[in-house]
């Protein structure tokens, strides 16, 4: 390339191939044949945390205002599942991260270019940290905005900014020059009440998951229960040898007093209502070219491990793990306050495998389907059996055992056709969900490279399809 192209609009005189990729080149071409404008244009504000120092002003805590950073992007939406929470005072030293209705939140470190809209329905005030970047839209809509960016040509853009050699990062000012193409307003109206319906289906999904937890925990008569907190309490000699833990923790009342109501119902034993799947998966013994789906335990964050994840293959995964079936629910025995459970539900032939954090439970029969058995692992009884299970500082796991000795009442059983439905309708509402936003990314594609008559003519078709 001629030396003057390349330092023309070239602030931080970039040389690297990174930033100069054909692709990124010719995308750029086709972007300038849409009168696009930049973000600062677009907007009345590209926002972030403010002094990085200030993480160092305040903790997280269990509840109070829900704090996002990157982990919490599930694809292109978020995810509340495992948020952290700040205090009132800390959101309020922080006020140059707050999140607010309408904004578009794009991830400038991690997983660089990830985007979600902030919708009216969540609750607030949300704050945020300062790996995420807040933007005001002015004069675009903001679902439109985001269909643009989550799109192949607003990937290629932002893929190409990040600078750093271990974590990588994008700054506001590079967020506020990157370019969006304008279209007609019918058809940016019509890719944004696509991407809008999108984000709301998924907000249902995970609504379902909610819903089905508080069906089942009325069932077990722990609605309003309520954890105790005594100051001092105490446990015989003969349990803490039984046991092999001599921690506090082990014995939290609160524990102990699920595990005893849960066992005085009618039931059985986890241990006695699934098997415990151990078989492994060694990349080694695999043809290079064999391509298998491999879920991290982030993975189960979404409580559906569905065939959005792309197969790898063998020759790219370097450590053992466990082999996954359909119908197989995947529980992470590693930080269980994240609650990383999720049921198999792939629907090919493409080999399942995961972490070898997972603990991998393949129901008896049909009594209590995967759907209900994952309600039941991600529940607040039994999550608080989980929590004081855990052991060691840095990477607290919980053992095996710990979680096949909890006991399973019969009333799991008894609602397990309810629950089922309630999860399998979200399952639908976040497949849906997927597909009306590739819908609108893809519809903004073709609007770039084959012109809006044909943007159009897809998305009309899509709206009869999904």
């Amino acid at each position: 390339m001629p030396h003057s192209q390349v330092l023309a609009d070239n602030r931080d005189k970039r040389l690297d191939s990174q930033y100069f990729r054909r692709a990124a080149l010719a995308a750029d071409q086709l972007i300038l044949r849409h009168s696009p404008e930049p973000i600062s244009s677009l907007s009345s504000e590209v926002r972030s945390f403010g002094a990085y120092a200030l993480t160092n002003e305040f903790e997280y805590q269990d509840e109070g205002i829900p704090f996002l950073r990157g982990t919490n992007y599930s694809g292109n939406f978020i995810n509340f599942s495992d948020v952290l929470h700040i205090s009132d005072e800390a959101h309020r030293l922080l006020h140059k991260s707050e999140v607010r209705p309408g904004m578009v939140l794009l991830s400038m470190s991690g997983s660089v270019g990830s985007v979600a809209v902030a919708l009216e329905s969540w609750a607030y005030p949300i704050n945020s940290n300062q790996d995420i970047a807040k933007i005001v839209p002015a004069s675009v809509s903001p679902f439109y905005l985001a269909a643009y960016l989550s799109s192949r040509y607003g990937r290629i853009q932002i893929n190409r900014q990040p600078v750093g050699s271990v974590q990588q990062h994008v700054f506001l000012w590079m967020i506020e020059r990157l370019q969006i193409p304008r279209f007609s307003g019918r058809l940016e109206a019509q890719v944004s009440a696509t991407a809008e319906k999108a984000y709301l289906q998924h907000e249902t999904a995970f609504d379902a998951v909610d819903v089905a937890e508080n069906e089942l925990i009325s069932a077990l008569g722990f609605a309003n229960w309520t954890p105790p907190e005594p100051l001092a309490y105490s446990a015989r000699a003969a349990e803490v040898f039984a046991s092999g833990r001599f921690d506090a923790q082990y014995f939290m009342p609160a524990k102990e007093q699920v595990r005893q109501s849960l066992a005085a119902l009618p039931g059985q034993l986890l241990s006695d209502r699934v098997d415990s799947i151990r078989e492994q998966w060694v990349p080694d013994r695999a043809p290079a070219t064999m391509r298998v789906r491999n879920y991290d335990v982030t993975d189960a964050l979404v409580p559906l491990l569905d065939a959005e994840k792309g197969p790898s293959f063998a020759a790219d995964i370097g450590s053992m793990k466990k082999v996954f079936k359909d119908g197989d629910v995947a529980i992470s025995r590693l930080r269980a306050y994240l609650k990383e459970v999720a049921v198999v539900r792939t629907g090919d032939d493409i080999p399942s495998v995961g972490s070898s954090e997972f603990i991998v439970l393949r129901p008896k029969g049909t009594a209590i389907s995967p759907e209900t058995l994952m309600v039941f692992l991600r529940s607040a009884p039994v999550q608080t059996i989980l929590k004081w299970c855990q052991d060691g500082s840095q990477h607290p796991r919980f053992s095996e055992s710990d979680l096949l000795s909890i006991s399973v009442p019969d009333a799991v059983a008894e609602v397990s056709v309810q629950i089922t439905k309630i999860v399998e309708d979200g399952f639908t509402a976040r497949y849906r969900a997927q597909k009306l936003l590739e819908a609108a990314k893809r519809a903004v594609e073709i609007a770039i490279e084959d012109g809006e008559h044909a943007a159009m003519n897809y998305l009309n078709q899509a709206a009869g399809t999904i």
